[in-house]
């Protein structure tokens, strides 16, 4: 028993030399791949406490917001300690009202009027807005691989999230499919935006700036949605959803984004959220909730192909 002890210990240990010793690229890949898996429960999980107006949009994403300041502010005064320029700060201030403020806004007051499925089928604009975006504010270029990879994942994403389901943009859903599109542009900006800063700051000193100015503007408007919250009437799977959205959900996917954006271009991290309901797909058949068949199968090989296509490095010609 001791020796099974002592090597259950060990796990967590190799692993982390295992991820120490990894390339930076593959490390970023690991950690995009971590965030489409927990982004790929979100959405049921989130709609748990909003369903039954446990929370109002806006306190989650106060919440959200202030746990996330805290949390990367208390990170960054032991580990990184590092100092943001005064000229920086306006870019900082868009990548707040952006990455959180309007991000996290819109997709709950979305998640509330419109369906889990809805909002994943719009979601999966988002890398399409990216490349836009990058190739309008950053000059990134357009390859054809992007673009083919793109709509490839697209693609399987449609399939694996609209199949067997009832898909439906009906009039009542549409100021919430609504919300969901200005979310996923805003997600897309942020991303685009943030890059620029990406060589000069290391990601905690973007992103605890990033939710601290996001606690800032969001908190007037917020306090007096939490103080008329019945805290009392939250049950453990309530309490347990709201801890997941705040660790997870907020915490862990910024960061690990922030730390593949040094290595990635934006584009490639957004084509990450084509695994999102593919994961989902694969935890619902392990768990028995979901089967396996030929469309699936497809719609997994074809959102693969895409990721692998526009995780391809630019060719660059020498003369």
């Amino acid at each position: 028993m001791w020796e099974i002890g002592m090597s259950i210990l060990l796990i967590p240990i190799f692993i982390f030399d295992s991820f120490r010793n990894m390339s930076k690229t593959l490390k970023a890949h690991l950690s995009l791949f971590a965030v489409a898996l927990i982004y790929g429960a979100n959405y049921s999980i989130a709609k748990i406490v909003l369903d039954d107006h446990y929370l109002q949009p806006i306190s989650f994403i106060t919440l959200r917001i202030c746990a996330a300041a805290i949390l990367f502010t208390l990170f960054h005064q032991i580990w990184i300690k590092e100092k943001v320029e005064r000229k920086d700060f306006p870019l900082l201030i868009l990548c707040s009202l952006f990455g959180a403020v309007f991000n996290q806004l819109f997709f709950f007051l979305g998640l509330k009027e419109t369906s889990p499925i809805n909002a994943s089928l719009i979601m999966t604009t988002t890398p399409i807005l990216i490349l836009i975006i990058s190739a309008i504010l950053i000059r990134e270029k357009v390859t054809w691989s992007k673009v083919v990879g793109i709509i490839l994942g697209g693609i399987g994403a449609t399939i694996i999230i609209s199949a067997g389901k009832e898909v439906s943009f009906t009039s009542n859903q549409a100021l919430g499919n609504l919300y969901i599109f200005v979310n996923a542009s805003s997600y897309g900006i942020y991303l685009v935006l943030i890059k620029r800063l990406m060589d000069r700051y290391h990601p905690i000193t973007l992103i605890r700036w990033i939710f601290t100015i996001g606690a800032i503007i969001i908190l007037p408007f917020g306090i007096p949605y939490l103080n008329n919250t019945e805290w009392h009437t939250f049950s453990p799977l309530v309490i347990g959803s709201v801890i997941y959205v705040l660790l997870f959900t907020t915490f862990f996917t910024y960061l690990l984004n922030g730390l593949a954006l040094r290595e990635l271009p934006a584009s490639i991290v957004g084509i990450y959220i084509y695994l999102q309901p593919l994961i989902a797909t694969i935890i619902a058949l392990i768990i028995g909730n979901d089967q396996l068949n030929a469309l699936k199968i497809l719609a997994g090989i074809l959102i693969f192909t895409g990721v692998f296509l526009v995780s391809q490095p630019i060719k660059t010609t020498r003369n």
